[in-house]
């Protein structure tokens, strides 16, 4: 991957190793533009985010690198940003950061995606937990908040699959996505994960592809050695699906790569 763009340090509470293990790791990968997306600040769910105090750690740990490693990599700071009613923040909005990757990770404040909640897909209408969930990407990429659509289809983690057509569902989400010039990432965390493919799958990339929607790459580390993993089955998944650029943000402005 020439760029990856969604990664986590140790302030999310989920993720372990030092800031510059990630970028050491990503040099030795061959990776030119390594991005951190920290979990962003909101009043819910703090268990699994950095807190709105230290926002500004962060932004200054990241630059600081940023600085120190100009002349290996380069570094890019965004937040990976929960799109949640009610819940979403003006000081993550309106950061001074290269992008803001939108990411749904509750239906309805259920954390769908958190194994400490698999039971409640009991006794609920797989095809409706799909609906939904693509309903709330649809209005996220609508809000023309942020820059990447994170993780696109991640309702499949635990490989609860809808009986319905997954296009078809998904249809109205990557249209907003597309009207909404947004991109989306091409996340490997997926094949860590039960579902064992990428998020989203070669089917859904064939749509993003049919619609002109840009891509970006995103490891979604947690861990130093995470970063880069999979690279090679992935490009060779673009590029049997025809892309023949990524793109990258600085100061939330989206600019294009060849691959």
């Amino acid at each position: 991957m020439i760029a990856d763009l969604h990664n986590h340090t140790k302030l999310c509470n989920h993720a372990e190793g030092e800031i510059n293990e990630y970028i050491e790791k990503a040099i030795e990968c061959n990776i030119k533009y390594f991005g951190f997306a920290e979990h962003a600040p909101m009043n819910f769910d703090p268990k699994y985010r950095i807190s709105f105090e230290q926002m500004q750690s962060y932004e200054q740990s990241i630059l600081e690198v940023k600085e120190l490693y100009k002349e290996k990599i380069e570094i890019l700071l965004g937040y990976e940003v929960d799109y949640l009613r009610g819940y979403m923040d003006e000081r993550v909005l309106n950061a001074k950061v290269d992008y803001l990757i939108g990411s749904v990770h509750f239906i309805n404040e259920w954390g769908f995606d958190n194994p400490e909640f698999i039971k409640d897909y009991e006794n609920q209408d797989i095809d409706e937990i799909w609906q939904k969930y693509f309903d709330a990407i649809e209005e996220m990429a609508k809000s023309k908040l942020f820059d990447i659509v994170g993780h696109l289809d991640l309702i499949k983690i635990f490989k609860f699959m809808p009986k319905g057509n997954i296009a078809y569902i998904a249809k109205n989400a990557l249209k907003a996505i597309k009207d909404a010039d947004m991109s989306v990432e091409i996340n490997v965390a997926g094949l860590r994960k039960p579902i064992a493919q990428t998020y989203p799958s070669y089917d859904l990339l064939k749509e993003v592809k049919k619609l002109n929607i840009s891509i970006t790459f995103a490891s979604d580390a947690h861990k130093p050695e995470q970063v880069g993993l999979f690279s090679d089955e992935t490009m060779k998944m673009v590029k049997e699906l025809g892309f023949s650029q990524c793109v990258i943000y600085r100061n939330r402005k989206k600019e294009f790569i060849n691959l």
